[in-house]
């Protein structure tokens, strides 16, 4: 299965389900996972790492 599948699958599930609930819990899941991301590879990492 591809990534945009997935999302898409979550999408739907959402939608039919009315579980708009999971839809902030994912955002924070997300944005952080792209923190994490960008702090391996980026200069700033020393000062990313002491916020979390």
């Amino acid at each position: 299965m591809s990534k945009i599948m997935i999302v898409g699958e979550l999408w739907r599930f959402m939608n039919v389900r009315k579980k708009w609930c999971f839809l902030p819990i994912i955002v924070i899941i997300t944005l952080f996972g792209i923190l994490l991301l960008s702090a391996q590879a980026s200069p700033f990492a020393p000062f990313i790492y002491s916020f979390i």
